[in-house]
This record gives C-alpha cells, sequence and structure tokens, in this order.
C-alpha cells in the first residue's frame, strides 16, 4: 500500500526533491558569505547559483501543470510536453554550464579537488533530476492511459465518473433500455 502511495505522488515526491536537494548541496558546499556574494557577482563561468534556481522553477512549472491536469490531461497533453520541455531545456542548459565550468580549472575555497567534486555534485544532481521528472511524467501518462483504457470498458466505471467522460452518458442510458 505504501509503494502504491509513492508510485501515485511520484511527480509531487520528485519535484520537492527537485527544488531541494541541489540547494541544500549548493548550501553545503558554499560559506553563506559566499552564497550572497554568488548573487551580487553573479559570473556564468564560475557562479552555481543559477543551478538550484533552475531546479526549482523546473520543479514549480511541472508541480502547477500536474495540480491543474485531471485524468484525461495526464494521459497526454500538456503534463507530459511541459515536462518534457522545461526538462530538456533545463539539461541544455546545465550541459552548457558544465562545458564552460569544467572548461577552466577549479577557482574556490583552496580544496580545488573538494570544490570540484561538489560542483559535480551539483551538476549530477541537478541533471538526474531533470531526466527523473521525464520518467516519471511517461510513467504517470501511462498509468493514466490505463485507466482511461478501464474506464472505456467498464460501464460501471464510466457511469461513477459520468461529469468527466459525458459522452459516455450516451451508451450508459442505451444499456439501461436493455
Amino acid at each position: 500500500m505504501f509503494l502504491s502511495f509513492l508510485l501515485v505522488s511520484a511527480p509531487i515526491f520528485l519535484a520537492v526533491a527537485d527544488a531541494l536537494l541541489p540547494s541544500a548541496l549548493l548550501h553545503r558546499f558554499s560559506s553563506p558569505a559566499n552564497l550572497s556574494s554568488h548573487l551580487t557577482n553573479y559570473d556564468f563561468r564560475h557562479s552555481l547559483i543559477d543551478i538550484p534556481l533552475i531546479s526549482i522553477i523546473r520543479s514549480a512549472v511541472i508541480l502547477c501543470v500536474y495540480g491543474l491536469c485531471d485524468g484525461p490531461k495526464l494521459s497526454k497533453g500538456p503534463y507530459l510536453t511541459i515536462t518534457m520541455i522545461c526538462s530538456v531545456s533545463s539539461l541544455g542548459y546545465v550541459s552548457l554550464k558544465a562545458a564552460f565550468v569544467f572548461g577552466e580549472p577549479a577557482i574556490g575555497d583552496g580544496g580545488g579537488n573538494y570544490f570540484r567534486a561538489a560542483e559535480v555534485a551539483l551538476f549530477l544532481c541537478s541533471s538526474v533530476l531533470a531526466i527523473g521528472h521525464i520518467i516519471v511524467a511517461y510513467r504517470t501518462s501511462c498509468r493514466e492511459r490505463k485507466k482511461l483504457l478501464v474506464f472505456k470498458i467498464d460501464i460501471e466505471a464510466v457511469s461513477a465518473c459520468k461529469n468527466v467522460y459525458p459522452r459516455y452518458q450516451k451508451i450508459l442510458q442505451q444499456e439501461r433500455l436493455k
């Protein structure tokens, strides 16, 4: 039962993890004074503050679309499309940024290898979570499509959801007349 709950709530849990995990990694690997200096002295090649911001924006957009969609819209349409667009565009941005950041020698707090490992962890975390959004959206879409197939076959299930599926009301009336 708990596993079923996790599978149904996967888009929400992944969005929350996507918003919190990169931010926590950046906070863990940089000092508070360094964090504010990232905002004031932003440089695309050196600042890492935009990676958690991209993750938070991606999560917020995906959560909003997921919240606005119901069963038929989750099976196709806006949820899967917007999740793909957000994830692929953020993957492109993170990949471009990684090319610039890792193309130069490490700068940081004196422990170059430790700081470089932190950068790798941040980029990897953001990339894996973006791919995770795509996988979860696809799985959610498949699950909702299967539900719609069951509703098309099971007349009683359709009658319970007649407000969602008004075109089946005619079929239900014909079945009652028989």
